[in-house]
């Protein structure tokens, strides 16, 4: 099966049946555009719910769905919802390619940077594969030894204008904080809104 790590994610793949589309293939509701899925067509084996204390913001303008999307400051006060998916070290490279309208394939900058970094970890927490808005890598923390990385854009919370996520987007945040949490609507809704920017 080959060498696992968590992949932490905080914007719509929260959900699982929008990462199911990176993962095994498919076009997620809502969505402008369909996937490959990953090399090997699998679920995580196991999710949990965690807390990242950097800052969610979103920003740019997503050809899937319209509006902003969801990236991640670790070094911007936060906390961040996210949950924690246990994957291989080549879906989460493949997850990340599609991020990037990539095809996975071998060979991958991500995979290989994770491979060599397995061990050691990442030098400072942090690598920037590539200057894509998620090339930059970042691990989090471990649990059960193994690494928690996320990708998000290489600039942070300040750097970039910062613009609201579309319904469908929103939409997807929504339902992933409600299967890992359990959160109200009501809380769910407190959330997002603190985050984004306003209308």
């Amino acid at each position: 099966m080959g060498p696992e790590v968590w992949y932490v994610s905080y914007g719509s793949n929260l959900c699982r049946d929008r990462l199911a589309a990176y993962l095994l293939g498919g076009r997620p509701p809502g969505a402008r555009r369909s996937y490959v899925g990953a090399r090997r067509k699998a679920m995580p084996v196991e999710d949990a719910a965690v807390d990242l204390p950097g800052r969610l913001y979103f920003a740019g303008a997503s050809s899937v769905w319209g509006g902003g999307v969801a990236f991640y400051d670790h070094d911007t006060p936060g906390p961040t919802a996210a949950r924690a998916y246990r994957i291989t070290v080549e879906q989460f490279a493949d997850v990340a390619a599609q991020e990037m309208f990539r095809v996975p394939e071998p060979g991958d900058p991500i995979e290989e940077v994770l491979l060599a970094g397995l061990v050691d970890g990442l030098v400072d927490g942090r690598h920037e594969v590539g200057p894509g808005h998620y090339e930059t890598l970042i691990e989090v923390g471990r649990r059960d030894g193994l690494p928690m990385l996320t990708f998000t854009a290489p600039h942070g919370y300040d750097a970039v204008a910062h613009t609201p996520p579309a319904p469908a987007y929103r939409a997807m945040l929504a339902q992933g904080l409600r299967e890992s949490r359990q959160w109200s609507e009501q809380r769910i809704a407190s959330y997002l809104d603190e985050r984004q920017p306003a209308h």
